[in-house]
């Protein structure tokens, strides 16, 4: 596992928070984090938008983060690149251990907004949502995603490669 904060230039950065944060990019509702509901009675969703998905370009937004965040990192096959947006809903509660895929691969995860939702690991290894830093970590091993309550949401990058 490595964070890295400050990771990309401002400039760059700047064009992913706009995108991430503004208007423009269409999010679309998950009712659960890890497909599967842990708790019945949870009415916790979450949003994701699909920018890249095994060899294909899913978003007609994918240019800005290959241009802007992919050229960054050391990406010799890309897997998949998924935006995630957990609203507020007034409560910080974990989402469920879960793996990226079972297979061994890289991951990364950049954190577009700073709130205080975290990536937390099996081993209790926690990773605060920090505005432009990145983890890169292996996305085979059980990790959780938390929502946040001190911001309208929380908002990341999921990136997984070889």
């Amino acid at each position: 596992m490595k964070i890295i904060d400050n990771f990309l230039p401002i400039k760059n950065y700047n064009k992913l928070k706009n995108l991430m944060l503004g208007k423009d990019l269409p999010w679309y509702y998950n009712p659960d984090v890890n497909f599967k509901n842990i708790d019945s009675n949870d009415f916790l969703f979450y949003m994701t938008h699909m920018f890249y998905n095994f060899d294909n370009a899913q978003s007609p937004f994918f240019k800005i983060i290959n241009e802007n965040l992919l050229n960054f990192i050391d990406v010799k096959s890309l897997i998949r690149v998924k935006g995630n947006l957990y609203p507020n809903q007034m409560v910080r509660k974990t989402n469920g251990y879960h793996k990226d895929y079972e297979w061994e691969h890289k991951g990364a995860i950049f954190y577009i907004n700073s709130n205080n939702g975290r990536t937390i690991f099996e081993d209790n290894t926690k990773v605060e949502s920090v505005a432009n830093r990145i983890l890169f970590f292996n996305p085979s091993i059980k990790h959780d995603s938390e929502n946040c309550n001190d911001q309208k949401v929380r908002v990341n990058l999921n990136i997984n490669y070889f």
